[in-house]
């Protein structure tokens, strides 16, 4: 793991595609923006998370059968 220290108005560049800008500091919490291409999906880490689970999930509730039930009849 990488550490640096930024202060407000501070920035840290990711490759050539992601900058990430310390907006404010405000006791224990920081504000950052982050600047990077569309394609990329940014989240917090708890909602990313809960994505991943949700992704598992399904794939774990996929059967051959319910994917006949929405499939139409030929």
């Amino acid at each position: 793991m990488l550490v640096l220290t930024r202060k407000k108005n501070e920035r840290i560049q990711i490759g050539e595609d992601i900058e990430i800008s310390i907006l404010a500091i405000e006791g224990d919490q920081i504000k950052l923006g982050i600047e990077a291409p569309r394609h990329i999906d940014i989240h917090r880490k708890e909602v990313y998370l809960a994505i991943q689970q949700e992704n598992v999930e399904a794939i774990n509730g996929f059967s051959l059968d319910k994917l006949k039930e929405v499939l139409p009849k030929r």
